[in-house]
């Protein structure tokens, strides 16, 4: 039986590809929960498929060369199989998704206004007016300096972090039940990311939203996820709350992860002085 509480309920997920070497599987038997206001950080070397997962769960995967299996449930709703015309409905208002280049979420050739209020329109009665108030709103707390001027900026006007930021404020604009962010902090600077993490952070505070953090940066998940699932070759090899994951690791894969992430030297004069 379900458990009851879940937002987002993954269960004997498969995704395969139709090659000429015939099925090849790129995810196997996969289980997934997340629970109102928590972040659940999915971890891995790249190519492990953590990003296949998240197209997989988003339905984006191109159904004539992707086999997608197992079921996929928002608040008991199963999201494998919809139409593309419902799941549409979804991605966006129920499920916002904050992708790995954001130079890559955004048409070029539109203002940053026209299609964040596109955005708003598409999910939502708002009228025009309604909507740009909420986009500048929503700017605003992303901590984006004169978002009225912002709004009429193309996307190649704005850094890589500036871009990452109003994907957020997308994101939150809606109050979504969940938030998929696949490796939100990419390429950003130390103060940029620090930012994104805070946004993340009051996302799932003040709205309740759940999150997967899709992530290689161990640093970034021991700051903001509560559980984590470590993936490997498409299969989760070992999942455990933040804490019992990087203090009492079981795995041997989860071991060497946390043994490769890089480590400052100490400098034991300096450490005296400090003393």
């Amino acid at each position: 039986m379900e458990k009851q509480g879940n937002v987002l309920q993954v269960k004997d997920l498969n995704v395969a590809v139709e090659s000429k070497q015939g099925v090849l599987p790129l995810v196997q038997n996969l289980h997934l929960e997340l629970k109102p206001g928590k972040v659940l950080g999915l971890v891995g070397e790249s190519g492990s498929g953590k990003t296949m997962t998240c197209m997989s769960l988003l339905q984006l995967l191109n159904q004539k060369t992707m086999r997608v299996e197992g079921s996929i449930k928002l608040h008991g709703k199963e999201l494998n199989g919809l139409k593309e015309k419902e799941m549409r409905s979804i991605r966006g208002k129920d499920i916002g998704f904050i992708m790995q280049n954001p130079m890559n979420a955004f048409t070029p050739v539109y203002t940053i206004g026209n299609q964040f209020v596109e955005t708003i329109r598409i999910h939502t009665n708002l009228s025009k007016r309604q909507a740009i108030e909420l986009a500048i709103s929503s700017l605003e707390k992303m901590d984006l300096q004169e978002p009225a001027k912002l709004m009429k900026m193309f996307p190649f006007q704005l850094s890589g972090g500036m871009l990452q930021r109003v994907m957020i404020a997308i994101s939150m604009c809606l109050r979504p039940s969940v938030v998929i962010a696949d490796e939100p902090t990419t390429a950003l600077d130390v103060t940029t990311q620090r930012q994104v993490l805070q946004e993340l952070d009051r996302l799932r505070t003040e709205c309740g939203t759940s999150i997967l953090l899709i992530s290689h940066d161990l640093g970034v998940i021991s700051e903001l996820a509560d559980d984590v699932a470590v993936m490997q070759n498409g299969q989760i090899v070992e999942k455990a709350d933040v804490y019992r994951l990087f203090d009492q690791p079981k795995h041997d894969y989860t071991k060497k992860l946390l043994q490769a992430r890089p480590a400052l030297p100490v400098n034991r004069e300096l450490s005296k002085l400090v003393i």
